[in-house]
């Protein structure tokens, strides 16, 4: 999603960049800017694999789909963290039991 935003904030300097028949004067006023534009563009296209970009809502509701996958994944990671760790509480007592016995 980052990527997608950098390329859209530098998306307008690159076309005034190919307006301006790719001049070295342009090119040297908005360096920073350009790099950023192919950066985000070789990021997205690592992603994309050359799909199609995705349009922001539909970027923004996937988000939510998976943050709320993580949150249902996490509660059920908290339960199992909450019986291993009585699990291992009925262990030791165990082990502190045998030992006395013995």
């Amino acid at each position: 999603m980052g990527a997608v935003v950098q390329y859209a904030k530098t998306r307008p300097v690159f076309d005034g960049y190919k307006a301006a028949r790719y001049s070295k004067k342009y090119l040297a006023q908005h360096e920073a800017e350009l790099s950023d534009y192919r950066a985000a563009k070789a990021a997205m296209s690592d992603l994309l694999g050359g799909a199609k970009l995705p349009k922001m809502d539909a970027l923004k509701k996937r988000r939510r789909e998976l943050e709320d996958k993580k949150k249902a994944l996490y509660a059920e990671y908290r339960a199992a963290q909450k019986n291993m760790r009585e699990a291992v509480a009925v262990k030791a007592n165990i082990d502190h039991l045998l030992i006395w016995r013995c």
